[in-house]
């Protein structure tokens, strides 16, 4: 008896092992197919000086405190490209946002969308302790264009501008029409760029086959223990919800404290709050985006990728464990800002704490407010919604011929890329296109790199020239394709 258990253990083993092996064999990635059209050669040094020249307009938002900057960058833009603005019929969206049309050979054919924004976030300036260079210098040294924008995202539209002027001087006309959207307003949430964009497209009633936006890049070393760039074609965002959290008490004077002060109550309610995270999991865009980057790992990684359905708590525990990753399997909850007495002596009548969440795709508005207010559960502390919340964005097909197109352009330009369908954490103008395009997708053709991360939105923010000549090479492949 105890030897007929053993020999069905042992077969047992043997089939597991067995299933296991076979399921990681066959885990490969997918082909894509190779495209016929030849990169176009690129003048690196007169493009970065073109950049340069466009890091130099301090078009911080809002654009209504430095309109000059914003014009001047408009009919800037126009003089610098003129087979582009020859070409192209261009509609000025409220006054600000250049809005061009390229037609296509096939008008019968959906047009698609390709977007960027001007608009940046200001930059402290105060010497070499601040930026290695001004950061609204333009500076060109050391193989790189440096200033505010240069990654974010002025950089991505010059590419883009390069892209077409050089098509165009060659003969080249697109399939289908081709649309370009440079938003002013990006960084205060788009309304009057790209929401004004949409507001005209949906006068015109024209819907986009698809739309490409920023919201990633060609990740080199982001991934530990991936040695290959990955290329996150970014299917959804994250949608946006701040809340307020606010206890009350009846103050006083510090020197008689009551056992729970309105400071008290509140610390003890944002304690259980982040104590409890949101569910999360390998699920929908999150598992795409994980799954899809597996074959590219070595083998033990492989093996567990290959056989989520024996080692997915594994897996899942593992990728919860790292702040990056975590952000992709979950809603997340990040208390900011709080508030309580003005002085240090005196007990607030009432403490506030501003949460921000950034909702995934699996949650809603709704539900993320529902979630906290049973975390909580105190009723002495009042949850309220801080402006207007923002749901996820629906997540877009990696299945068409448009993110197929962007799979090789990046398979041309950029070599052993893993290509994957992923997730914007933060928030793009893509919000406001998703009504008008039956898919989004969101990412820039530049190779980003750890030391990067504290650039954007940070200090020297910069971009390669090898960088740039990628980026020409990989929207012309889009164009042609088109």
């Amino acid at each position: 008896m105890i030897r007929k258990v053993g020999v069905a253990v042992g077969l047992a083993l043997l089939t597991l092992v067995a299933v296991i092996a076979v399921n990681t064999w066959r885990f490969k990635p997918a082909e894509i197919t190779q495209l016929k059209a030849p990169l176009i050669a690129v003048d690196s040094a007169k493009l970065a000086a073109e950049l340069g020249a466009a890091i130099r307009f301090r078009t911080m938002a809002p654009a209504d405190k430095r309109l000059a900057e914003f014009t001047g960058f408009v009919d800037w833009l126009e003089a610098t490209y003129p087979n582009v603005h020859q070409t192209m019929e261009r509609t000025l969206i409220n006054d600000l946002t250049p809005f061009l049309r390229w037609e296509g050979k096939d008008t019968s054919l959906a047009p698609v969308l390709l977007t960027g924004h001007y608009d940046v976030v200001p930059a402290l300036e105060g010497g070499n302790s601040y930026w290695t260079h001004p950061p609204f210098g333009g500076v060109i040294a050391d193989g790189f264009v440096w200033g505010r924008g240069t990654l974010d995202d002025k950089g991505a539209i010059l590419a883009m501008m390069t892209a077409a002027e050089t098509l165009i001087a060659d003969g080249f006309q697109p399939q289908r029409t081709i649309y370009f959207s440079f938003g002013h307003d990006e960084e205060t949430s788009g309304y009057q760029g790209a929401g004004g964009v949409v507001d005209y497209m949906l006068d015109q009633g024209l819907e986009f086959d698809w739309s490409l936006d920023e919201g990633s890049m060609v990740l080199r070393g982001m991934v530990p223990g991936l040695e290959n760039d990955v290329a996150s074609i970014n299917v959804a965002e994250k949608g946006y919800l701040t809340l307020d959290l606010t206890a009350k008490a009846e103050g006083g004077h510090s020197s008689l404290p009551p056992r729970e002060t309105a400071v008290g109550v509140l610390s003890a309610g944002i304690a259980k709050l982040q104590a409890q995270p949101f569910p999360g999991g390998l699920t929908d865009v999150s598992a795409d985006f994980f799954t899809g980057m597996g074959p590219y790992f070595g083998l033990p990684e492989r093996i567990v990728f290959a056989n989520q359905w024996l080692f997915k708590p594994l897996l899942e525990s593992q990728l919860s464990g790292s702040t990056g990753t975590d952000a992709m399997l979950r809603t997340t909850i990040a208390p900011t800002m709080l508030v309580g007495s003005a002085t240090e002596n005196v007990l607030p009548q009432e403490a506030v704490a501003t949460v921000n969440f950034r909702i995934h795709p699996r949650d809603t508005v709704e539900s993320v407010m529902a979630y906290v207010a049973e975390a909580i559960a105190d009723d002495r502390i009042e949850i309220s919604m801080r402006g207007g919340g923002r749901g996820a964005s629906p997540v877009s097909s990696a299945e068409t011929d448009g993110f197929a197109l962007l799979s090789q352009s990046f398979s041309a330009v950029f070599e052993d890329v893993a290509i994957v369908p992923g997730l914007t954490l933060a928030a793009t103008d893509s919000a406001h296109y998703v009504k008008v395009a039956k898919n989004s997708y969101r990412i820039n053709p530049f190779v980003f790199e750890e030391e990067d991360l504290p650039r954007i939105h940070g200090k020297n923010e910069r971009i390669s020239l090898q960088n740039l000549e990628k980026g020409v090479q990989f929207y012309a492949l889009v164009m042609q394709g088109s």
